[in-house]
């Protein structure tokens, strides 16, 4: 403790960025041998990623396999696997090194044209925005909830925002671990859904208010003050703003995208972002998920990124 500039008396002396090791871990056990597709493992952080990523490790069991490194046609990373021989259980094991640091969320440059909401992008950036307007079917309930949204003008950044803050408070979180992203219908009638569920659901919010919208996956690292540090696979959604380009909302919090959040696919719809996807024969399958994070004191103790190629 030392003495504080600002007020005259005691402070505490606190380091302003943090170092995470966090280790995701799928297993999958097959009851008998079995004969695995190529599988698709987008959990490399994205490209447009704000955290830094100190080292980054993907590790595949069993070793009988081939691993290609690409990026999908959206721009993100993506590992490739097939096995080479019939097998009882695949595992997929991610270390990574994060650094993370308070960040303003706000610390972005709108084009003056698409301050106000509403407003008509350039011809060649609706153009390439297209895939991210695409709509769901508007069913009553959905429609009921978009015609709650007052349409006068207001500033963009201001509306984004109460968007965000509206689908937090109107759709309670829970965990749901069967697959699959709910429909804005069936999310609005359980008032309930995870966050894929709320994330999708803000998505069409905002393609139908004009803007061009994605679905993120990613890692939520959240330091806590006292007691434990948490991390989870989550979802979440981004509004492309000109100028801004891509803003993350979360609707689990009702707030932007902050340091905690670690981007691993983004695309039009939920299944191009599926962190883990491919096929196996039809067998009886025990699938376990973990997840552990630690504070670093000293620098990363896993592998620097591999170079793309």
């Amino acid at each position: 403790m030392q003495p504080c500039k600002a007020t005259g008396g005691a402070c505490i002396n606190i380091r302003m960025a943090l170092r995470f090791a966090l280790t995701h871990r799928s297993t999958y056990r097959y009851a008998r041998a079995v004969g695995l597709g190529p599988q698709l493992i987008r959990l490399r952080p994205a490209p447009h990623c704000r955290t830094p990523i100190l080292s980054y490790a993907l590790n595949i069991e069993p070793a009988t396999h081939w691993l290609h490194w690409q990026q999908d046609p959206l721009g993100n990373f993506m590992a490739r696997v097939l096995m080479t021989e019939p097998v009882t259980s695949f595992s997929i094991t991610v270390d990574l090194t994060a650094e993370i640091a308070p960040i303003n969320p706000f610390d972005f440059f709108v084009e003056p044209e698409a301050a106000t909401w509403p407003f008509t992008p350039a011809s060649w950036l609706a153009e390439q925005l297209l895939p991210y307007q695409r709509l769901d079917p508007l069913g009553a309930r959905f429609a009921a909830l978009l015609a709650e949204i007052p349409r006068d003008p207001r500033g963009t950044v201001e509306l984004l925002i109460s968007l965000t803050a509206l689908v937090h408070q109107r759709i309670a979180y829970v965990q749901r671990h069967e697959p699959g992203v709910w429909d804005t219908e069936q999310v609005l009638r359980e008032g309930r859904g995870s966050c894929r569920d709320s994330s999708w659901l803000l998505v069409q919010i905002l393609r139908r208010l004009g803007f061009g919208a994605r679905f993120v996956s990613g890692y939520l690292i959240e330091p806590a003050m006292l007691g434990r540090d948490d991390a989870e696979l989550h979802a979440w959604a981004e509004a492309y703003l000109p100028g801004a380009g891509w803003i993350g909302l979360d609707p689990t919090s009702g707030l932007l995208a902050g340091a905690g959040h670690i981007p691993l696919a983004a695309a039009p719809d939920p299944v191009s972002a599926a962190p883990i996807s491919g096929t196996v024969e039809q067998v009886e399958t025990e699938t376990r998920f973990e997840m552990a994070v630690r504070r670093l004191a000293d620098g990363p103790d896993v592998p620097a990124p591999p170079a793309h190629g």
